[in-house]
């Protein structure tokens, strides 16, 4: 059987489930276990991807955010097999923005890959910065699959990928918390 491994932008998960599916709590080890059995797959490991929110002096709510994401951060860290890769937010124009994350998730796919550690990379993505990656990827014949919501993706991730999977209620009636 062949190995892959779940590269998760956990930014771009987190507002499909909310725009699109009702904001539903997700049990991350049933996310992986159906992707990989769906795609018969040993899981080497899950790589989430995302940043810690910003912490003010004195705000009380931005406290609160901060201890919240990092219980869940940790939470998904002490799953079998997952890693947590950390951003940061930087603030660009008035408006807080997730920096490195993208990289990070590139660079993995990338290693991954090109080592012959998995044959297949699975990404929950929808940004065109993860192209590279992914031509780079298949360049060392890994089969490169994403799922997706179909409202909330970019043209030229969908033209490299090997095999689409769109995110549909099914799926997402499977892997919530229950």
């Amino acid at each position: 059987m062949e190995k892959g491994a779940i590269f998760i932008d956990g930014g771009y998960l987190k507002e499909v489930l909310k725009k699109f599916f009702g904001k539903p709590k997700v049990d991350y080890l049933k996310l992986s276990n159906e992707i990989c059995s769906g795609l018969e797959l040993i899981r080497l490991r899950t790589y989430y991807y995302d940043c810690m929110p910003i912490k003010r002096e004195g705000n009380e709510e931005d406290v609160r955010l901060y201890a919240g994401k990092q219980k869940f951060f940790d939470k998904i860290e002490k799953l079998q097999r997952f890693e947590v890769r950390k951003g940061r937010l930087q603030l660009i124009g008035g408006v807080f923005k997730q920096k490195m994350v993208d990289v990070l998730m590139s660079m993995d796919i990338i290693e991954k890959c090109c080592d012959h550690q998995i044959q297949h990379a699975i990404l929950i993505a929808g940004d065109s910065d993860f192209v590279p990656a992914v031509k780079r990827a298949k360049d060392h014949g890994a089969i490169v699959h994403l799922y997706y919501h179909p409202s909330n993706i970019r043209t030229e991730l969908l033209n490299e990928i090997d095999e689409l999977r769109p995110l549909t209620d099914e799926f997402i009636d499977k892997i919530r918390l229950q």
